[in-house]
C-alpha cells in the first residue's frame, strides 16, 4: 500500500468518527509522521481531545491522558523512585510520560516549573529521574491543547516549550451544516465516550513506521526549495511587524513537515505550494506580533501571509 493509499483510508476511517475538522486533523497526520508534537488551541467542546483520541486508536499507538492543573507537579507526570519496605529498595513509578501519545489537557493551567517537564521528553525522547536517563517509545507525540479565551488560572508557555511544538493548530467552530451533521450523528447514537461502538479500526501498527519514514526520507528537495524556506524564515526575523520571527527548528519542523505532505499526497518532491500550506501552523507560535501590528489588526496568521507574499516562489 502506497502513502497516498494509506493517508486516504487514515482520513476516511477517522471521518466515523470526526466531523468538520479535515484540515486539522490532516495536520496532526503530518505532524505524527514527521516525529513532531502539537499544540491544538480551541474554545472547549470543539473536539480537540476526540480528535488525540481517534488519532490514537488509528495507529495503534498507546494512549495517556493527563489533565493539567496548577497543582500538577512535574513528578505527575514523569513519574518517581518510589522505596519499595518488602524489597528494601527504590523503584520506578513511571508517569503518564511514558506511552506513545500523550494528551496534554489545558497544558496552561499548570506553572512553568510543570510545563518544564516536557521539554526533555519532547526534544531529546527521554527524562531525567534522579540523575537517571531513561528512553522514551517510538513514536513518542504530545498532543497539547489550550483554551485561547480563558486567561483566569491560566500560565502563558514560554518560548522555548513553544518552539518544541511542530505545529500550532486552530480549531475553531464548525460552520452550521457540520454542526448539524454533528447533531445528527448523535441523535442516531454516536457516542464519543465508546470509539469501539464507532467501528473505527487501527489502520497501522506502530511497527510499520520505521518503512513510513525511510519512504518520506526519500522525498526530493531541490535547492530553490530549501533556499525557499530559508528566505520566508529570514523575512519572518525581519518583518516589520514582529518583535520575534521563527527560530532555526522552525526552519527544520518546516522542511521535514513539507516532506511529509507531499509523501502522503504521493508525490515525489516538495513543492512550494507544500511549503505554504503548512507555513502558518508551523510559525504561527513561533512568532511575537509588535503591540503596532496587533492594533493595526493584524493576527500571527495575517503576519505570515505578508510574509509569504514578499519571498519569490522558486520555479
Amino acid at each position: 500500500m502506497s502513502l497516498a493509499e494509506l493517508y486516504t483510508r487514515l482520513r476516511n476511517e477517522a471521518a466515523k468518527v470526526i466531523v468538520g475538522q479535515e484540515t486539522v486533523f490532516e495536520e496532526i497526520l503530518i505532524a505524527f509522521f514527521s516525529g513532531g508534537h502539537v499544540l491544538l488551541e480551541g474554545v472547549p467542546g470543539t473536539a480537540k481531545t476526540l480528535l488525540a483520541k481517534t488519532m490514537a486508536r488509528l495507529v495503534d499507538a498507546e494512549f495517556h491522558r493527563v489533565q493539567f492543573t496548577p497543582d500538577l507537579m512535574p513528578s505527575d507526570i514523569i513519574g518517581t523512585q518510589v522505596f519499595d519496605i518488602n524489597q528494601g529498595k527504590f523503584y520506578l513509578r513511571k508517569g503518564p510520560i511514558f506511552t506513545q501519545i500523550m494528551l496534554g489537557d489545558e497544558i496552561n493551567r499548570a506553572p512553568a516549573k510543570t510545563q518544564s517537564a516536557l521539554l526533555e521528553a519532547m526534544e531529546e525522547r527521554q527524562v531525567t529521574i534522579d540523575g537517571q536517563l531513561y528512553p522514551l517509545s517510538a513514536p513518542f507525540m504530545v498532543l497539547a491543547t489550550q483554551n485561547p479565551v480563558e486567561y483566569e488560572g491560566t500560565y502563558p508557555l514560554p518560548e522555548a516549550q513553544l518552539d518544541r511544538f511542530m505545529f500550532k493548530i486552530q480549531v475553531n467552530y464548525p460552520p452550521p451544516e457540520v454542526e448539524r451533521e454533528v447533531l445528527r450523528r448523535y441523535h442516531q447514537g454516536f457516542d464519543a465516550r465508546n470509539l469501539d461502538g464507532t467501528g473505527i479500526q487501527p489502520v497501522i501498527r506502530p511497527a510499520d513506521l520505521p518503512e513510513i519514514w525511510a519512504e518520506i526520507r526519500q522525498v526530493t528537495v531541490e535547492e530553490g526549495i530549501l533556499g525557499y524556506i530559508t528566505q520566508v524564515a529570514n523575512a519572518s526575523r525581519r518583518s516589520a511587524d514582529l518583535i520575534l520571527g521563527g527560530s532555526p527548528r522552525a526552519s527544520i519542523a518546516l522542511l521535514l513537515a513539507a516532506k511529509t505532505y507531499a509523501a502522503l499526497q504521493g508525490h515525489r518532491y516538495v513543492t512550494p505550494d507544500d511549503v505554504k500550506f503548512l507555513a502558518a501552523p508551523t510559525l504561527r507560535h513561533r512568532i511575537i506580533l509588535k503591540p503596532e501590528a496587533e492594533i493595526e489588526g493584524l493576527d500571527a496568521d495575517a503576519v505570515i501571509r505578508r510574509i509569504l507574499a514578499g519571498v519569490e516562489v522558486p520555479r
